[in-house]
């Protein structure tokens, strides 16, 4: 972001309360945030951060996105990454059972 500030978690908390409207399941963490939902809705909610956040004054903005699909099996939207750190548990409770 071009603000020229050292911090930018007043930008990042508008873009916080831009998604906690969308409706969308996001988790945010300390080098970013993950995403849930449908395609179109996704997009179009990251189109409306960075509206907000130019609003607030930021003059530029850049932001690296990865995306993740699935066609091999059904996903209930908005447990994706849930599901992933949940396998990752049970793996590590298995290890330390035994």
């Amino acid at each position: 972001m071009g603000t020229g500030e050292p911090s930018v978690a007043e930008y990042i908390a508008e873009c916080v309360r831009v998604l906690e409207k969308s409706g969308l399941k996001f988790k945010m963490h300390g080098y970013g945030t993950n995403l849930e939902g449908p395609w179109s809705q996704v997009m179009q909610a990251i189109h409306d951060c960075h509206s907000a956040v130019h609003a607030k004054g930021a003059p530029r903005i850049a932001t690296d996105i990865r995306i993740g699909t699935r066609v091999d099996r059904e996903i209930e939207p908005g447990t994706g990454n849930e599901g992933k750190v949940k396998r990752v548990e049970e793996i590590l409770a298995k290890s330390q059972s035994a």
